[in-house]
């Protein structure tokens, strides 16, 4: 079950799936005491049976009684249900029946037969990663039916004006003040949270798409060059917003020209008589601009506060397609949150609390500090290093570090992975601690009333763990 929900939590992407055993925590999951004891049994296994065989006994009974604990206090990690998690794990299941069945069959020696099961138990991450890459061609039919389904109703749809958005930063926020902006206007559709990628704009399409429906806003996600254009093959952009780039998925692209190249080919499917719009803020942004030679424009050259780029670039579009600066105007008094991924809310003896939990990169995590810095009083940051940044990481990690030195009084970081180069940014300032009621305690020690904590990434990367200390944070 903890295979498959590793694998679905990295989309299935062997990259991601791969990049996770750089971290501190992916490399716990192999060298941790029960694991190395299991591998160390293997050489007592024909010297010592009999301890060979009592040790395993008292492994499994207090990984039993572990996981019965973790059934307790929720905390088994399990994937969400859907038809592949659904059959990754059925097929699972009978690989280890068919495998105890093979074992039972051709062995009659007890402790053979535990030695047998216990190198089957070493081996599940790779046998589960094994039934994972099986199964994804199968997996990739279903996929590219549902692709040229889509395909197929878009087509129909010839009015249709879709405006694709991507960058590593900034997508989400700027499709929604955009979204608000034009629906006071037209008959709009947009792709729902965490719906980027081909499979989820896909069933976009396919599930709510309406022939009402005037423009389609397309957030556009890809972990490697061809994953933007394959997603504009299937919706067809007339508009193109670069909301900016940086190292983010690194790890997967490979390089940062990689990421340069992947983003672009958004503009490189736009038709020679449409837009394309550029965050002005953005240097990378700026050279493409530059190279682009369709209708272009710059916006969010001079934002005034965090992400105010994301409202100008909203602001651009919906001008562009002919709304009034009234229009806009009125359509932006409507927001209610300016900061899309952002929630303030009010915590324990009058702490303030920036909640920036929904993702994060490096750009975000500087725009975050840099608003963190406009308030009074002493700040805090709590964050886990950064993930799938390939060989950036250490780089984008001392740059976060010296900003958390010019802006906070305290930092704890939740994991170990890059806690050296923040130091070397930050020094005495920084903390690790990873547990949730740890560092409840160490804020409340520390801070006084209007205080300020940003909470920024998921804590100790777990969503659970995150909740966890925003909910002791709160009143």
């Amino acid at each position: 079950m903890f295979w498959v929900y590793l694998w679905q939590l990295k989309e299935y992407h062997i990259g991601r799936f791969l990049d996770h055993f750089r971290t501190q925590k992916g490399k716990s999951l192999f060298f941790n005491f029960s694991n190395i004891l299991k591998i160390i049994l293997f050489v007592y296994f024909l010297a010592l049976p009999l301890l060979f065989f009592f040790v395993v006994f008292l492994i499994y009974i207090a990984e039993a009684a572990k996981t019965l604990l973790d059934l307790f206090r929720k905390r088994i990690k399990k994937p969400v249900i859907t038809k592949k998690t659904v059959f990754l794990v059925f097929f699972g299941i009978l690989v280890e029946l068919f495998s105890l069945l093979l074992i039972s069959l051709n062995t009659k020696d007890v402790y053979w037969f535990v030695f047998w099961l216990l190198l089957f138990d070493v081996l599940c991450p790779l046998i589960t990663s094994l039934v994972v890459l099986l199964l994804q061609p199968l997996a990739v039919l279903g996929r590219n039916r549902l692709i040229q389904k889509a395909r197929s109703k878009r087509e129909s749809f010839k009015n249709l004006l879709v405006i694709g958005i991507t960058g590593s930063y900034g997508k989400t926020s700027t499709k929604e003040f955009l979204y608000s902006i034009l629906s006071s206007k037209f008959r709009v559709l947009k792709t729902s949270e965490h719906q980027n990628s081909e499979v989820g704009i896909s069933q976009c399409i396919l599930d709510n798409l309406k022939s009402e429906h005037e423009i389609f806003i397309v957030e556009m996600g890809a972990y490697n060059r061809g994953g933007i254009k394959l997603l504009c093959s299937i919706v067809e952009p007339k508009t193109g917003v670069l909301t900016g780039i940086n190292e983010q998925h690194m790890a997967t692209f490979g390089s940062q020209e990689n990421i340069i190249k992947g983003k672009y080919e958004l503009i490189e499917s736009l038709p020679k008589d449409e837009v394309a719009f550029f965050n002005a803020k953005n240097k990378h942004c700026l050279e493409l601009y530059e190279k682009t030679k369709i209708k272009k424009f710059l916006y969010g050259d001079a934002p005034k506060f965090m992400g105010e780029e994301n409202i100008l670039g909203a602001m651009a579009v919906a001008k562009e397609l002919g709304m009034t600066e009234e229009e806009i105007s009125r359509a932006l008094d409507k927001i209610e949150n300016k900061f899309p991924g952002i929630q303030m809310k009010k915590g324990i003896s009058g702490l303030n609390i920036i909640d920036a939990t929904y993702s994060a990169n490096p750009d975000g995590v500087i725009s975050n500090l840099d608003y963190l810095k406009s308030f009074p009083g002493r700040k805090v940051i709590v964050m886990p290093c950064l993930i799938e940044l390939g060989k950036s990481s250490k780089e984008v990690h001392r740059r976060i570090g010296v900003k958390i030195g010019e802006v906070c009084d305290l930092a704890i970081i939740t994991t170990k992975d890059s806690l050296k180069e923040i130091k070397e940014g930050a020094g005495s300032k920084v903390l690790f601690m990873e547990n949730p009621r740890e560092i409840f305690e160490k804020i409340k020690s520390f801070c006084k009333e209007e205080d300020v904590i940003l909470l920024e990434s998921r804590v100790h990367n777990s969503l659970e763990s995150t909740q966890k200390l925003i909910k002791m944070l709160e009143k």
